[in-house]
């Protein structure tokens, strides 16, 4: 008779059959390696750092940058102030131009799109004809055409285009605006309009529950604008209008007082904005081709006009279709501003990672810093737009 066979398996061996087990066994061996693979990247570093006499610290971001910054609208700087506020004000113009440049590509994206996907010829043929145009030019050369046009068609400062009022001046020393001067009261206003804010947004979901609830439609719309321009206008009046301007004036060979928008943050705007926006255009006509076109004849037979068939049904089906890609271009367009230096506007690149890199020596530090930043900043871009995807998905009743 046929003795049973004693299980002679081992333990170990049992551990990496089990599919579950295996693999956690893979990762952790895969984050050792990892690790240390970056620990001996990182002491082979300090080793030639030693060989040739640099020490790694940090300690240089407070050492006089020595050198000016052309435009910092946000904070003060001089060329006594020290590497970390130089690198700070880099920092605010990187931010400055992704901020600006994501609103105006995506507005100039979406009219492009829907110009595609229009039924006039001539409308969709010139939107096709400059979506291939701007896509297909790297954009480095976009940026320096537009550089080279603001620099040498626009006047100079004694010369400055008058665009109105005797208040708004454009040369090729930049675009000459009056400045906000805030006066005591100002605050109390600034409170009053957050708080209007924070009134139209309870009204604008309290009216959706409504709508939800009892079908009754609200017009939220003039309701909000109502709030926002009453309440901070009781205010602004009651503080006795607590704001003037501080209007620039042409004195010697350059404007005094107002704000400067500088032809390099103009260029740079424009450029990274249009060439966004063409690729944001053909993501919105995919998203809109994606709508079944039986959503739009439903429409057309509720007696929905073209305009508001777009608005209510077809544009917020597209949606989310549209933003993961979205995502994709608002992160391409913050990285793209590090071509900035290519004509000396000051973003975070061509401050610490330009200037003060060559005025200190501290190649490893200032790329660490300089790569942490704009890693950061995509994770933030990542993060809110994950979000607002979350909101605008289809959910199951």
């Amino acid at each position: 008779m046929t003795q049973p066979a004693q299980s002679t398996s081992n333990p170990l061996l049992q551990l990496w059959r089990n599919q579950e087990s295996r693999g956690v066994i893979i990762q952790i061996v895969t984050m050792v390696v990892v690790f240390a693979l970056l620990a001996a990247i990182a002491r082979n570093v300090v080793i030639n750092l030693e060989a040739v006499g640099k020490e790694f610290s940090f300690g240089f971001l407070l050492w006089p940058a020595a050198y000016d910054i052309g435009f910092s609208p946000f904070l003060e700087y001089t060329n006594q102030s020290t590497h970390l506020r130089a690198a700070v004000v880099g920092l605010l113009n990187t931010l400055l131009i992704a901020f600006w440049g994501c609103i105006l590509a995506t507005m100039v994206g979406f009219v492009l799109g829907i110009m595609r996907l229009s039924s006039n010829w001539l409308v969709s043929k010139i939107s096709y004809a400059f979506v291939e145009f701007m896509r297909n030019v790297p954009i480095l050369i976009h940026i320096l055409a537009i550089y080279a046009i603001v620099v040498t068609l626009l006047p100079p400062a004694k010369k400055a285009l008058n665009v109105g009022a005797d208040a708004f001046f454009l040369s090729n020393r930049g675009f000459y605006v009056p400045s906000p001067v805030f006066e005591d009261g100002a605050t109390i206003v600034g409170i009053v309009l957050l708080i209007s804010i924070a009134l139209v947004y309870f009204f604008k979901r309290w009216a959706r529950r409504q709508q939800d609830d009892t079908g009754k439609i609200y017009p939220v719309l003039w309701v909000s604008l109502g709030i926002l321009a009453a309440l901070p206008g009781i205010a602004f009046i009651a503080t006795g209008m607590p704001l003037s301007w501080d209007v620039p004036v042409l004195k010697g060979f350059n404007f005094k007082g107002g704000m400067a928008i500088k032809p390099e943050f103009l260029a740079l705007w424009l450029a990274l904005s249009l060439y966004t926006a063409c690729f944001i255009a053909e993501i919105v006509r995919a998203g809109i081709l994606a709508v079944s076109h039986g959503q739009t004849e439903a429409a057309f037979a509720l007696g929905l006009r073209p305009n508001r068939t777009l608005q209510l049904i077809i544009i917020p089906q597209a949606l989310r279709v549209i933003v993961p890609p979205l995502c994709s271009q608002y992160l391409n367009l913050t990285k793209n501003s590090s071509l900035a230096i290519a004509i000396g506007y000051m973003d975070i690149t061509a401050t610490l990672g330009g200037i003060s890199l060559m005025q200190t020596g501290k190649e490893m530090e200032t790329m660490l810093i300089v790569m942490g930043v704009y890693l950061v900043i995509s994770l933030l871009i990542s993060s809110f737009m994950n979000w607002f995807n979350h909101r605008i998905k289809l959910t199951e009743r």
